[in-house]
């Protein structure tokens, strides 16, 4: 009896220090290759919620939220891409006024709370891991936000923006398709923001494009481009997760797939846990690589996630998940962070190449934007040559005998 005691307690002794060991494995593991998430939509619920007041919140404790500093700080994020989102019914109205303003929370954001760090390059990410602040990306999500003007990309570009999804749940002038539908390709002008994204160094970001359309981004980009939070359609059919045929052209263009973890996305049970959203990991790699594949998770914009992944803190127990599964620490680490770096990389390296070429001046054609609100300046019609009416009164029975007359009375006065 004893001895069966014995083996009971050593037994659990020997779970209890392998369990310690594995937690510290992932800790260090995490602590040497910090996140870099592709999607949150923080921006938009400090919109919703506080009409974008930072004064009116403190971002190190948001209960009602799935995000803030602290949850941060747990879950080893170091580097956050923060959407820039506006509601699609602004396409028409007032998208590029509310990107804006979007734009100023997230800076604001960013620089009033000194955990954070805004950044804009490769560099600038590395530099803020050193200093270990939360670096923070802007990412604009949704074409309609620049209504088809070259000119306003660029200035958001200066804002600090360094990546755009090219659609959300609206179509917009230039073929970027959200729907499936016949002829999802990309019109002049659509051709013309995916050069003038690589000639800047912007991120191109597929999530919400129609399979098609993100067929042509892939065969058109000069560099890598990201889906920042979609998920494998194999595992799930859903129209927002992408197909293995766009996957393996997606390897081709070396880009990457950042996993959402919407519950929508992940299954269409009723319920969904991490080994659910593991599956997509292991089926992803499985067909393109680890090298493929980063995290994209959409906290603050999905409604639903699975359970044990509610918040931004439970980033590690997916990465334990993936390390039961046999990932390699090598594989995790790129998943973590060295693929998106690696993408980002690539995406300047072809801006460098293409530095020389001066900034597009492609217009979209009036008739295919079909905006009531749009202003367009025309140049003024040439006016037509107008004779003077003394000109025109010299010429003609009329203004001969005004002439006529006129001469007499002179004659008249001259003779008195």
């Amino acid at each position: 009896m004893k001895s069966l005691r014995l083996v009971v307690v050593l037994s659990s002794l020997c779970i209890l220090i392998s369990g310690h060991s594995e937690r510290e494995r992932l800790h260090d593991l995490m602590f040497k290759y910090p996140l870099i998430d592709g999607h949150n939509d923080l921006a938009l619920q400090l919109r919703r919620f506080y009409n974008n007041e930072l004064s009116q919140v403190d971002l190190h404790n948001v209960t009602k939220f799935a995000t803030d500093i602290n949850r941060l700080r747990a879950g080893h994020v170091q580097a956050q891409m923060f959407a820039v989102y506006v509601m699609c019914g602004a396409q028409e109205k007032d998208a590029v006024r509310l990107t804006l303003e979007q734009i100023d929370v997230v800076r604001r954001m960013c620089t009033e709370y000194q955990e954070f760090e805004l950044v804009t390059s490769v560099q600038g990410l590395r530099n803020s891991e050193m200093k270990h602040k939360i670096a923070c990306l802007i990412s604009i999500e949704g074409g309609h936000s620049i209504d088809s003007s070259l000119p306003t990309l660029r200035m958001f570009y200066l804002l600090g923006v360094r990546s755009m999804s090219l659609t959300h749940s609206c179509n917009t002038p230039w073929k970027v398709i959200v729907f499936q539908r016949e002829n999802n390709s990309l019109t002049h002008f659509g051709k013309a923001v995916v050069e003038e994204m690589n000639r800047l160094g912007m991120i191109v970001d597929l999530s919400h494009t129609a399979w098609d359309t993100a067929s042509a981004v892939l065969k058109h980009s000069k560099a890598p481009v990201i889906f920042s939070h979609s998920s494998s359609y194999f595992i799930c059919h859903h129209h927002r997760n992408v197909p293995d045929w766009i996957l393996l052209e997606l390897r081709k263009n070396r880009g990457v797939i950042m996993v959402n973890f919407h519950r929508n996305f992940i299954t269409f049970r009723d319920k969904a846990n991490i080994s659910h959203v593991a599956d997509h990991f292991d089926h992803i790699k499985k067909l393109i690589g680890a090298e493929s594949i980063g995290i994209g998770a959409d906290f603050e914009g999905a409604v639903s996630f699975p359970q044990g992944l509610d918040d931004v803190s439970k980033y590690p127990d997916l990465i334990q998940e993936l390390l039961q599964r046999n990932w390699t620490e090598n594989e995790v680490a790129n998943i973590l962070r060295g693929n998106f770096l690696r993408v980002f990389e690539e995406v300047e390296r072809v801006r460098d190449q293409l530095s020389l070429n001066q900034p597009s001046e492609v217009q979209i054609p009036v008739e295919e934007v079909q905006n009531p609100c749009r202003l367009v300046l025309r140049p003024p019609k040439p006016k037509e040559h107008r004779q003077s009416s003394s000109s025109r009164a010299h010429h003609g029975p009329k203004g001969l005998l005004i002439l006529a007359i006129g001469l007499l009375l002179s004659s008249f006065f001259m003779d008195e």
